[in-house]
């Protein structure tokens, strides 16, 4: 609905409304109460800055809250939170920062005298508005909350306004210096990708820095070539960072900071809440699971706790608890539902820091050169943004993927662990390194592994690593390097592994060739933080003042347990069969509405298996249970006989390609096939890469560069790369996305070879025409069910699927009408007719009673083509 705006109050000479009288808009919502939208432009200096006012019902003032977004994005990103923070009965402004969304103007980095000033002149606005409470005129109770970009801003706007009352910044810098010039090294990758999410082709600067102002751009320009940061480079992001103003913060302060993150580290949040607690301020601080790096963001935990914060001190609702000083989002497995790890809470009263609870850990190994190679390449692998999902989340499983070339870096270990120990902060530890560099300089990367029992295993913690620059060090340098913050539990029987490397992905390194040395002078430092006490998640607090439905629980989730691990007996008349399903169901999680249900076929040696339905039908979930990714809530899977849940022995022999793969650009094809295969810990010899890559014929393309390859040859590589090891079964989810009609059939020759070979092939895609050609069996899902089942001749040529050619078209209404026909299980519309699907019927009485109904019909014959097997079984819907 739509109602009218009163005239908006002037603001400030600075500040003009644009966008004349603007509109306010109930937003849809199934929980009241309502909440209503006012989009505005604003002008602030003659830039636009495009907003959001959102309120709920209600009469009398209440707090504001203003809601910055992060880099490279809009208002609209946080509109779900907005909307919420209105119906908990906050006044909440978003807008699009300069230079993003429909907003005018240049990026600056959040520039005291650019986005800091519209902050302030949002404030002016906000104490202009009736709904907002007032401390005193022109001061509105005003909080700030964002992640990254505005996570900063909401940090900024704290030291450059006093008006501001309490701020919850997410997973952002302290120092954008330290941030992309760690211990004077370039976070080359990083900074291209923040830089480039800036960059707007037609909209910007001629010289390619979109609408960054000059200064910004030259800066990373100067910077980006040089491989260097430079001081005045330093200067400019420090004069812009929450740190120049950090001594004016004295606000209430919740920061939440990403584990997973090589972007904005743990570090960070720690210099802000060093400082804040110095100022006074009350601060707390929320280490979780998630971050730049992926992961889980916790967003729904995490967007109640800022509510809570801002309850207690915009509300000043004294009775509100706002949760601990500090927490910590520990991974406790893997959830067998969807396949998510699971995660628990560990909390103080206080924050620890990163160096509480120390404890040594003797390293072992004599003085070690190695070299820093020309060009920097190959470099090794640590962090790679948008690589892996998050997979440094999980690396306290057991999971992860780093790499050093040999040659490269010298190696520390420590025995093994007679006991579990959990570090929580940064290890630190002392070396001497020494140069041949013609200036003696180095640029160097530690990091410490986790290594498995085998000695060969190992995990590098949330993928992180710790650049650090030595001058002069032609003589020798005794240093202590400060490792990355983790929070990581090395189980008894583990060692740690101290790398020292000389290049790495994700920085610029020395591109001239030099050989260093590096000997450790000492033990391995770790923090433990004692303090901390682990605690279940999700349990609601009642669960441990009742013990006995506490040990209800308890004994209803062993009970599942069980269940879910025990493995079934395997099956001897079903070891040749590559897959059977019975009564395979699937509940959404947390309804009563089934995904999958009571779902059987089967499928045999040398098939395609095309798997079919249109959206919602329950296909992805079946792949995902086939995969051992998620667990049934009835039914089982056997492949080759094997029953398969979640990490089940047999899944070695089943290869997947779901949703592409990423792959390293500046690596060759044949390069990202060996790092993969590596990292799954599997000998070489059982990879058979060279059969692999005859089936899927890449030639000579494969020693490229992957940057340099089509789509179609991604996808290609993408399917080696699930053909690693000839899995004697191969899934393929969507494999000819994004390909032009030669790359298709490429793909389906591909896939036609494989299966040729005495192996099963099943394949999920919506090309209908192309899985008529590549397929020679086909199962047919709709809303969750097995619609039908058999080979493609059969299904396309089947009987009871009738073409009704007409004279002329007809409505809808006779449509349904013949689709309600007794012994008529549907009928669609299609090019050329009508498409009938008998359900006990014949082809006369279906003669007779359309011509009882004046359907115009000119004749009723078998039909052929997939397409209309497939809208005729499910009724029209779409693939």
């Amino acid at each position: 609905m739509r109602l009218r705006l009163p005239r908006w109050a002037a603001v400030t000479a600075a500040l003009a409304v644009l966008a004349g009288a603007g509109t306010w808009t109930a937003v849809a919502s199934d929980d009241p109460p309502p909440v209503h939208r006012a989009d505005r432009a604003l002008s602030v200096d003659g830039v636009r800055l495009d907003t959001s006012y959102f309120t709920g019902d209600g009469d009398g003032r209440r707090p504001a809250v203003l809601l910055g977004h992060g880099f490279g994005g809009s208002k609209d990103d946080v509109r779900a939170q907005a909307e919420q923070l209105a119906r908990d009965g906050y006044a909440v402004l978003t807008w699009s920062a300069r230079g993003f969304g429909a907003s005018t103007g240049e990026i600056g980095l959040n520039d005291p005298d650019r986005e800091v000033r519209d902050v302030r002149k949002l404030i002016d606005w906000l104490a202009t508005r009736p709904e907002v409470l007032l401390d005193e005129p022109g001061d509105p109770r005003v909080g700030v909350t964002g992640a990254s970009y505005g996570g900063a801003i909401s940090l900024l706007a704290a030291g450059h306004d006093a008006r501001v009352d309490a701020i919850a910044p997410q997973i952002t810098y302290w120092n954008l210096a330290d941030a992309l010039f760690p211990e004077g090294v370039f976070k080359k990758l990083w900074a291209g990708i923040f830089f480039s999410a800036g960059e707007q082709p037609g909209t910007g600067n001629a010289d390619g820095c979109g609408r960054f102002t000059p200064e910004v751009c030259a800066l990373y320009q100067r910077v980006a070539v040089s491989g260097k940061p430079d001081a005045a480079a330093r200067a400019l992001l420090e004069a812009r960072s929450p740190s120049a103003v950090g001594s004016a913060i004295k606000v209430p302060a919740l920061l939440v900071q990403g584990q997973s993150d090589s972007l904005f580290t743990l570090a960070q949040s720690d210099a802000m809440a060093r400082t804040l607690t110095a100022n006074g301020a009350p601060v707390a601080v929320d280490w979780i699971a998630g971050g730049h790096d992926g992961g889980d963001r916790e967003t729904e935990r995490v967007e109640r706790r800022i509510g809570a914060w801002f309850d207690r001190w915009l509300k000043r609702d004294t009775s509100v608890d706002t949760g601990p000083a500090f927490r910590v989002s520990r991974t406790g497995g893997v959830d067998s539902t969807d396949g998510r790890a699971t995660l628990r809470a560990a909390t103080a009263d206080r924050y620890p820091g990163l160096t509480a609870g120390t404890t040594t850990v003797p390293l072992a190994g004599p003085p070690q050169t190695f070299a820093n190679p020309a060009g920097a390449a190959p470099p090794a692998v640590s962090a790679v943004p948008g690589l892996g999902g998050g997979l440094s989340g999980l690396s306290s499983l057991g999971v992860g993927l780093s790499l050093d070339f040999p040659g490269q870096y010298a190696r520390f270990d420590a025995k093994p662990q007679t006991a579990a120990v959990r570090i929580t902060g940064t290890p630190t530890v002392r070396v001497k390194v020494t140069s041949t560099a013609g200036d003696g300089a180095a640029v160097l990367f530690a990091k410490v592994y986790d290594v498995g029992p085998d000695g060969r295993q190992q995990v590098l913690p949330a993928q992180l690593v710790a650049p650090f620059r030595v001058d002069d060090a032609r003589a020798g340098r005794d240093l202590t390097l400060t490792l990355p913050a983790i929070d990581h539990e090395v189980e008894a029987g583990h060692r740690l592994r101290l790398v020292v490397a000389a290049t790495d992905l994700g920085y610029a390194s020395p591109t001239v060739p030099a050989g260093y040395t590096v000997a450790v002078e000492g033990p391995l430092t770790v923090p433990t933080a004692p303090g901390l006490a682990t605690q279940a998640a999700g349990l609601p607090w009642w669960v441990w003042g009742l013990p006995l439905l506490g040990l209800a629980a308890a004994a209803a989730l062993l009970l599942t347990a069980r269940r879910r691990t025990a493995a079934a007996a395997p099956d001897p008349e079903l070891v040749a069969v590559p897959l059977q399903i019975t009564g395979l169901s699937k509940k959404y999680k947390g309804g009563d509405r089934y995904s999958v249900r009571d779902l059987s076929f089967r499928v045999e040696q040398g098939q395609v298996l095309g798997l079919l339905g249109p959206n919602g039908a329950g296909k992805t979930t079946t792949l995902r249970m086939l995969m051992g990714l998620i667990a049934p809530d009835e039914g089982e899977i056997r492949v080759f006989g094997q029953a398969i849940r979640p990490g089940a022995p047999v899944l070695s022999r089943v290869g997947a390609f779901v949703e592409g793969a990423g792959f390293l650009p500046h690596l060759s094809g044949r390069e990202n096939l060996d790092l993969y295969w590596k990292a799954t810990g599997r000998p070489a010899e059982d990879a058979h890469v060279e059969e692999a890559l005859r089936i899927a014929n890449l030639g000579g393309a494969l020693e490229r560069a992957v940057r340099t390859y089509s789509q179609g040859m991604r996808q290609r590589l993408a399917l080696a790369q699930a053909m690693l090891g000839l899995p004697d079964l191969l899934i393929l989810d969507e494999p000819t996305n994004g390909l032009d009609p030669p790359q298709i059939r490429e793909m389906r020759e591909v896939m036609i070879r494989y299966a040729a070979g005495g192996r099963t092939v099943i394949v999920s895609s919506h090309l209908l025409a192309e899985v008529e050609q590549s397929c020679t069996h086909l199962v047919v899902m709709d809303r969750g069910q097995l619609v039908q089942a058999g080979p493609v001749a059969e299904i396309t040529g089947s009987g009871d699927t009738l073409l009704v050619t007409l004279a002329g078209e007809i409505d809808d209404a006779l449509v349904e009408k013949t689709a309600a026909l007794p012994g008529v299980g549907s009928a669609a519309r299609v090019d050329g007719g009508l498409l009938v699907r008998l359900d006990g019927a014949d082809a006369t009485a279906l003669i007779g009673e359309l011509v009882r109904l004046d359907v115009p019909l000119t004749g009723v014959g078998p039909h052929r083509r997939l397409e209309d097997a497939f809208l005729t079984l499910i009724g029209g819907g779409s693939a």
